[in-house]
């Protein structure tokens, strides 16, 4: 197991098994770890006023489904993984993984009036279903894509 670090500034462990193996929950935990310090203020500040709904536009746009709230995604993602503490079946990664990618457009619009990090902590979930192996469909690796050298500027 090793660590690095992804653009959004959070601490990843890479899993060496291929996706749809095993999960680790030790590389789960450290995660957790190297992020209590935000993951315990988020969840000691948050009171559930609803404020983030507002500002989210997949909730405006789904205001009877609580599920598109930001908080509740962090809640049932971030929230469930700490709780926990990174002892999730493969399916309960997968449900995490599909509140964070199919109900969340990461677009970083979602705010709280306590100034807590909301986007911060989907990208934290996120990091951690990418680290098992637990990708949207459309996050896996992109594959190169071939130009015609015909019409390059230049050439003939």
């Amino acid at each position: 197991m090793w660590f690095t670090q992804n653009n959004t500034g959070h601490n990843l462990s890479v899993s060496k098994e291929p996706a749809g193996q095993k999960i680790d929950p030790d590389g789960i935990r450290s995660m957790l770890k190297q992020n209590a310090p935000e993951i315990r203020l988020f969840f000691s500040a948050c009171i559930h006023c609803t404020y983030c709904a507002d500002t989210c536009f997949l909730q405006r746009n789904n205001p009877e489904d609580p599920s598109y709230m930001p908080s509740h995604k962090v809640i049932h993602s971030v929230g469930r993984l700490y709780k926990k503490r990174g002892k999730v079946t493969r399916e309960e990664l997968e449900e995490i993984r599909d509140i964070l990618w199919d109900k969340c457009a990461l677009c970083t619009r979602c705010l709280c009036p306590f100034q807590l990090n909301i986007p911060g902590m989907i990208a934290l979930g996120r990091d951690i279903c990418r680290s098992q192996g637990a990708v949207h469909r459309f996050d896996g690796p992109v594959p190169p894509v071939e130009l015609p050298l015909e019409h390059h500027e230049g050439g003939k």
